[in-house]
């Protein structure tokens, strides 16, 4: 049995473990203790004996209320691999670069963190921003632009409103009651906003759906960031569709997002796993009037579940060594064959694996 295989095959046991026994709840995540996980990602690149690299993102942010980094370690026969910080943004990741050869090229990279749920108050004392981390967190990107119609989307969004909270909250309202999950989208969708609000379109998952929050939110001069991560374990309160179902989360990649209000530093957003809870929760029949969906959408602007860890916040971030130029983000491993660019969005094919394992805390 290969390694593929194995991997697919032994996911019933962490099923029965991770699934939660109680039935949905009112969401109401808070802080109530730190969880450890360790996250595994195996890279097994089929390269027919020709030069390879990878790149595997890692945890990279440390936030003292919902986020502790432990360390990572690597094993593979890459001829090298080495833990890079991308300069920019500070998001890590593992770059494994093989040269051609007859070996099949493997990497597995293990990485410790912890995360807790989180609940930000409506009002605390907190630390200004400095002035570079503010024009980095209002800056465009190459698909979140701040100017042309996201500025006007987001001017009408916040006419006459006044104040950050009550205009982040305006902006999040938006978002969740115009936008709508679309399954068909690949992967978690690819955060191109403009086009997004040109045709209509306001349709896809966390990373279009989140993006447009952040590109909102920058445009009406909200410092906002997106953040890159992936689900690690089921929804303490019930709710399918926010958790992980297994231990193997190779495709449980998901993007959410912060907004920073002055008075209350920075709050935890996610409109997309409001859109996805209409979508997909069970019955799958629910809409915004449902008390299930309203538990969330309340909950979601200040608050977020600690089933879920954050690799990090970067966009346009360049790979070093890739023959590619600049990604809009890193949330799913990266490959080059001989210089040509692997699908990330087909781990089968491309090939890799994620499984996480709960470790006593």
């Amino acid at each position: 049995m290969d390694r593929r295989t194995f991997l697919k095959t032994t996911s019933a046991a962490g099923l029965a473990a991770m699934t939660p026994a109680l039935a949905r709840a009112e969401y109401a995540p808070a802080p109530g203790g730190w969880r450890q996980f360790a996250l595994t990602t195996t890279v097994d690149l089929p390269r027919d004996g020709k030069g390879a690299q990878a790149w595997v993102p890692v945890p990279s942010i440390e936030a003292a209320s919902w986020s502790r980094l432990g360390e990572t370690r690597w094993t593979g026969n890459a001829t090298r691999a080495t833990l890079e910080t991308d300069a920019a943004s500070g998001a890590q990741f593992v770059h494994a670069v093989w040269e051609a050869g007859t070996e099949p090229a493997t990497l597995e990279v293990v990485s410790r963190a912890e995360t807790q749920d989180r609940a930000v108050p409506g009002a605390r004392s907190v630390a200004p921003l400095s002035e570079a981390e503010r024009a980095r967190h209002l800056a465009p990107t190459e698909l979140i632009p701040t100017d042309g119609i996201v500025a006007e989307t987001a001017a009408m969004i916040v006419d006459g409103v006044q104040g950050d909270a009550e205009r982040a909250q305006r902006i999040y309202d938006w978002v969740v009651e115009t936008t709508e999950r679309n399954p068909e989208t690949r992967g978690c969708g690819l955060g191109d906003i403009a086009s997004m609000l040109h045709t209509g379109d306001l349709t896809g998952k966390c990373a279009d759906l989140n993006a447009l929050y952040v590109g909102l939110a920058r445009a009406a001069g909200l410092p906002a960031r997106d953040l890159y991560g992936l689900r690690v374990a089921p929804s303490a309160f019930g709710y399918k569709s926010l958790g992980a179902g297994s231990e193997v989360v190779t495709k449980a990649q998901h993007c959410r997002a912060e907004v920073w209000i002055e008075a209350r530093g920075w709050v935890p957003v996610d409109p997309a796993d409001v859109r996805k809870v209409v979508l997909e929760e069970p019955p799958k029949t629910l809409t915004l009037a449902d008390g299930e969906v309203q538990d969330v959408r309340a909950a979601l602007f200040g608050a977020s579940e600690g089933n879920w860890l954050c690799y990090n916040d970067a966009h346009d971030i360049v790979l070093p060594g890739s023959t590619q130029g600049p990604i809009p983000f890193l949330m799913y491993p990266q490959a080059e064959i001989d210089g040509v660019a692997q699908d990330e969005l087909s781990p089968d094919d491309f090939a890799y694996a994620i499984t996480v394992r709960e470790l006593a805390a």
